[in-house]
């Protein structure tokens, strides 16, 4: 085995570059991996110090990743929270139509498109770990072809809204308001459509902070076109969510005309392809593998909100729990950057054939979003009495929010750990194995505990929410499980055979 000199170990860690045209000429981006590499397996170099160098380098680079991503996933996220409070100062029952609207409606389209553009997280960044750039492109185009099919099915959910909500038990009142906020939200579909391919395309290469801008711009303009729309215009609730349409195609035209024109992209996109329109089925199932891992997840909440309206007082349960999940939801976008940044590195090394960086780099960024969720729960605990007039003024909607803090605590710990390990899951490949943990966790014990809590013994809100805590602590506890058991050293050559089945010969129509 070869060892790493003195001066190649002490070396500064380098900046991520663009590929160039072959991996050999490359070998700078890689570099920093096999440094790594090297580093983990020299058994010339003491415990404690290998150790302690390998966990500065990945610190590194873990942060290089994860810190843009954590800005893009919350800032996009704050859109859809900005659009709540913008509702919430319309009046009570707007906050609750905005929030069943969102939560309730909007989520089942963002958790099934999301989910499915997490095959192009897998398949993307075990390729560029191989370099096997040219792929990268057309599993970008395969997945938005998919994708927008995918959406024009779940349009018509939405036109449906309001019949939904009713046969579901929605009081007539909020299912109406809350409709028409579904509405406005239909052109956002198939921005979703556009917008997560791009963005998993984009991470695989670690590239994350063009993105980090485009969302921080488009934030600025959502704001100011919100408030015109919302209290100027007064187009209240339709126009606010007409607005959120918009800003998400904002982000999808500026990140694919970066594609384009970047550089950095100039070998993984090379054009539109008929390679694109070959293969479809495969990566279809593929597809749907992802999303019913995340859809499984993503729902569960969503039925939670659900049964919240059907509790004796509908209106202060979904205001209570909509503010919590709103924050729980915004903190969990620090944890969804480290999930993007866990599947980077983990498929990355795995294509690469780096089996204890894959495996040291799970360590490090599992136990980094465990700190952050730690100290984000204290924060809540601290602000629980204050926290909720950000949304509404509602003295009411403050005491039930309080009320809901220390379990909103314990769900920021836990969320700061399970987002991170589904990243590990994606960048692995084991959608369909995290799929069936999800239907247990969440479905045979969450979901019924919360019920059994909320209306048998009369506890609400809280009920609700215990029973969530119940099913993810519980789901948390089997991915910390099966990570700890795993052979790095198999799930290389799994990735290996991963890519030997999908790998193309792409055929560029129209090149850049």
């Amino acid at each position: 085995m070869e060892e790493c000199s003195h001066e190649e170990l002490q070396q500064p860690i380098l900046q991520l570059k663009s590929p160039s045209v072959s991996r050999q000429s490359s070998a700078g981006e890689y570099r920093w991996s096999d440094q790594l590499e090297k580093i983990l397996t020299d058994p010339h170099i003491p415990t404690l110090k290998r150790y302690r160098m390998a966990t500065w380098i990945e610190l590194k680079r873990l942060f290089l990743l994860a810190a843009p991503a954590v800005v893009v996933y919350m800032i996009n996220y704050s859109m859809s929270m900005s659009t709540q409070i913008f509702s919430g100062h319309l009046g009570n029952l707007e906050l609750a139509a905005a929030s069943l609207g969102n939560t309730g409606i909007q989520v089942f389209a963002y958790g099934l498109m999301l989910g499915m553009g997490s095959a192009v997280e897998t398949l993307c960044g075990q390729a560029y770990g191989a370099g096997k750039y040219g792929m990268l492109g057309i599993y970008l185009q395969r997945s938005t072809v998919i994708l927008m099919a995918t959406g024009i099915l779940l349009m018509v959910i939405y036109i449906f809204s309001k019949p939904i909500l009713i046969a579901l038990g929605e009081s007539s009142e909020i299912a109406s308001a809350a409709a028409l906020f579904v509405y406005g939200l239909i052109p956002q579909i198939f921005g979703y459509a556009a917008n997560f391919p791009i963005q998993k395309f984009l991470q695989a290469q670690s590239i994350v902070t063009p993105s980090a801008y485009i969302s921080t711009a488009t934030l600025v303009v959502h704001l100011f076109l919100s408030w015109i729309v919302v209290f100027k215009v007064g187009l209240g609730l339709l126009g606010a969510s007409l607005v959120l349409s918009l800003s998400w195609w904002i982000i999808v035209a500026a990140q694919f005309l970066y594609i384009v024109v970047s550089e950095k992209c100039k070998y993984t996109w090379t054009g539109f392809s008929m390679q694109a329109f070959s293969g479809l089925f495969d990566f279809l199932k593929l597809s749907v593998a992802s999303a019913v891992m995340l859809c499984l997840e993503t729902w569960y909440f969503q039925i939670l909100v659900l049964i919240a309206g059907l509790l004796k007082n509908p209106e202060l349960a979904l205001d209570s729990l909509s503010v919590c999940m709103t924050i729980s939801g915004w903190v969990f976008m620090v944890s969804v950057g480290f999930n993007a940044a866990a599947s980077v590195r983990v498929s990355n090394e795995l294509g690469a054939g780096n089996p204890k960086s894959a495996a040291f780099s799970v360590v490090i960024v599992t136990s980094s979003s465990f700190i952050i969720a730690v100290i984000a729960a204290i924060t809540v605990l601290e602000l629980r009495h204050v926290i909720s007039y950000a949304f509404t003024s509602g003295e009411a909607v403050a005491n039930a929010v309080s009320d809901l803090c220390p379990l909103l605590s314990i769900t920021l710990i836990l969320n700061g750990v399970q987002p991170v390990l589904s990243g590990v899951a994606v960048g692995c490949g084991w959608q369909a194995f995290v799929a069936y943990v999800n239907v247990g966790c969440y479905y045979i014990l969450g979901i019924p505990l919360g019920a059994l809590l909320g209306f048998k013994f009369d506890l609400g809100a809280k009920g609700i929410w215990s029973g969530m805590i119940g099913g993810t602590m519980m789901q948390t506890l089997i991915l910390l499980w099966v990570t700890y058991r795993t052979n790095w050293n198999k799930e290389v050559e799994e990735a290996t055979k991963r890519l030997n089945k999908w790998e193309d010969k792409p055929e560029p129509l129209l090149k850049d």
